[in-house]
């Protein structure tokens, strides 16, 4: 939910950067975006009945009331409409076992649902501006990150030593319930991936994946959705009879 300009427009979009389509297209699966709707908030699984799989997109910064703090001057662009509707997909999604990937702000988001925190801005309580080198580009952003031997991350990533794109200023605090950290920042110790071990496939990664053509991460959400739908019964003479 964004300002943007396209051909001879400038006005409000609802949008998703070409990266994370083009990874999900790559892999085999099919791109849908899903846009905020209220009515998600009263029945998600309307919107969760779409899809095999789901990922929670980087992106602006969320509502710090949220998780109950007073917001940093440095905390911008909020939208609490998407917010709302992204923390209401992501509670259900897991309820579900529906396979969830979280994506730099995707998985804060993730944190947060779960009763996490954040920290507003890491330049203040890192010291430094590595994980944001420029805003507006991955050029120059890379770094490593350890990734705990036998986890689902380190499944998803191919590896335990991974070379990562960044561009982030905030970072999770307090970790949410039931969440384990399996990734740190090689440059601070920051964590940067989280999973939900008591789910088949919750996955949170501080990085972009979309933005390496190379990474296999987003390939492992769209073949952990693929199984999903490959074990799912087959409808019902009854079923198909009452579809639309």
């Amino acid at each position: 939910m964004e300002h943007a300009r396209w051909s001879v427009w400038d006005a409000e979009a609802v949008l998703t950067p070409r990266g994370y389509v083009d990874a999900v297209q790559r892999a085999g699966g099919m791109a849908v975006l899903l846009v905020p709707d209220p009515r998600a908030d009263e029945d998600p699984d309307e919107v969760l009945d779409l899809v095999d799989g789901l990922i929670l997109a980087g992106g602006s910064d969320i509502d710090p009331s949220i998780y109950g703090q007073e917001r940093h001057p440095e905390t911008k662009g909020t939208h609490p409409a998407r917010d709302r509707f992204e923390l209401t997909l992501a509670a259900r999604a897991m309820e579900r076992d529906l396979p969830l990937l979280g994506i730099c702000r995707g998985m804060q988001l993730l944190n947060v649902a779960r009763g996490g925190t954040l920290h507003q801005h890491l330049p203040e309580t890192h010291g430094h501006h590595e994980h944001r080198r420029e805003a507006g580009t991955f050029d120059g952003a890379d770094h490593d990150v350890r990734l705990a031997a036998g986890s689902l991350v380190a499944q998803a990533a191919g590896e335990t030593k991974h070379a990562t794109k960044s561009h982030h200023h905030q970072g999770v605090d307090r970790i949410g319930d039931g969440l384990k950290v399996t990734g740190w920042s090689a440059i601070d110790e920051l964590p940067e991936a989280l999973e939900l071990p008591e789910r088949r496939y919750v996955l949170g990664v501080q990085w972009h994946p979309e933005a390496d053509e190379a990474s296999l991460v987003i390939a492992s959400l769209v073949r952990e959705a693929e199984g999903r739908r490959a074990a799912a019964p087959a409808p019902g003479p009854a079923a198909a009879a009452s579809s639309p």
